[in-house]
């Protein structure tokens, strides 16, 4: 498992994720700083969206010329106004025909965007709003809706950035990870036996762990966009790979790789949550497909040959391992294949947290980066001393 960059706060994102507002006034966090308070509640505002969308959550806050707040909003969620936008709205400002008066400021805790999708470019509206000053908690690492900074200096408006940056970037881990590495976070569950099976000798594996720990994958899986299996635990145990327990105002995709067709009457061919199908068994094609579709974090529920593709490709971000109190001696590793033939090619792990649920053992890791393989030397030469191995032509 190839591991990526990882910063204090953020697992997974690199620590240049601002580099896009260096061209600009930049404060990073401490006490005191002017802007703190009303960052603080842009913040607060954003987390009021969606955790679970292809949009980020966003946050804005209008300040009047004496810091009175003149407007608040969020985004909530994708095809709805941005958070920029909503903060105008609450000020009374329709766009194209009024304007805020002289010397108003908006916090806001992403960049404002630069491109027109299912709505405007909120950089232009904050200039045709006639906002004097914009101060950003995190860049835009998505490359098609960044340089919104960069359009706001050159319209003469102060941009000051990189205010309570971690804050503002914990608002959005998954999403910023997808957006920095084109792909979703691979989050990879498993349940085993203490001696590391997944199922018996005969096949069986309900339940192997506890109803705590089966809530906690309810749990787990509604902070996911989707949840995927292959076509081997889709056949063999008919899941149905739903959200049950927990309040989500949305199901997540679930999402079957590979090619053998479900029967009908799968639990997966139901109306109770969205299902895709993707033939391919490229782990690389999977991503980049549910990318595509706005997916950013990934719940890999699959089985032992499932998990083994994406380690080997390196696509596994977090490992989620729910341990039980049994010993079965044969029966299916939970692992299969993932590329190693010696003791030195192991993908290492850094355990993050281990903790009780009910009888069982949750183990919260990430993987190590693997060092790239040595150069191989070139072979000795086999002329003997003194004779040329050139390929050259005499003069």
């Amino acid at each position: 498992m190839t591991g990526v960059g990882r910063v204090p706060g953020d697992p997974g994102v690199r620590e240049d994720a601002n580099e896009g507002l260096s061209m600009v006034e930049s404060h990073h966090v401490g006490t005191g700083h002017r802007w703190d308070d009303a960052m603080r509640r842009a913040i607060e505002l954003a987390a009021n969206g969606p955790a679970v969308d292809p949009n980020p959550r966003v946050g804005c806050v209008l300040l009047g010329p004496d810091g009175a707040v003149l407007g608040q909003g969020w985004h909530h969620g994708a095809g709805t106004p941005h958070a920029e936008i909503q903060a105008l709205r609450d000020a009374g400002v329709t766009a194209g025909r009024d304007r805020l008066t002289a010397g108003c400021t908006a916090v806001v805790t992403l960049e404002p965007c630069n491109h027109t999708g299912r709505t405007g470019p909120c950089s232009r509206a904050l200039i045709a709003a006639g906002v004097q000053r914009v101060v950003i908690g995190q860049s835009d690492p998505n490359p098609v809706a960044a340089g919104g900074a960069q359009t706001l200096a050159e319209a003469g408006i102060e941009v000051v950035g990189e205010v309570l940056t971690d804050q503002a970037r914990a608002l959005n881990p998954d999403w910023t990870f997808s957006m920095v590495h084109g792909r979703p976070r691979v989050v990879w569950k498993y349940a085993a036996t203490l001696d590391g099976r997944s199922a018996a000798q005969d096949g069986t594996s309900r339940w192997i762990t506890s109803d705590q720990a089966r809530a906690r994958v309810h749990l787990e899986r509604s902070r996911c966009a989707a949840v995927m299996v292959g076509t081997g635990t889709a056949l063999a145990d008919d899941p149905r790979l739903t959200v049950r327990g927990v309040a989500v105002a949305h199901q997540p995709l679930r999402v079957v790789v590979g090619r053998r067709p479900l029967p009908p009457g799968s639990h997966l061919l139901d109306d109770s949550a969205p299902m895709v199908q993707i033939t391919s068994h490229d782990p690389q094609f999977v991503l980049a497909e549910l990318q595509r579709r706005g997916v950013h974090r990934v719940w890999l529920e699959g089985g032992p040959r499932l998990a083994g593709a994406f380690c080997r490709a390196g696509l596994i971000d977090e490992v989620i391992a729910h341990i039980a109190p049994t010993l079965l001696g044969s029966g299916p590793a939970a692992l299969a294949d993932a590329g190693v033939s010696t003791i030195d090619e192991a993908h290492r792990l850094v355990i993050d947290e281990v903790s009780m649920i009910g009888p069982d053992i949750e183990i919260r890791a990430h993987p190590i980066p693997r060092e790239p393989p040595a150069p191989v030397p070139p072979a000795p030469s086999r002329s003997t001393p003194g004779q040329s191995t050139s390929n050259q032509s005499r003069p």
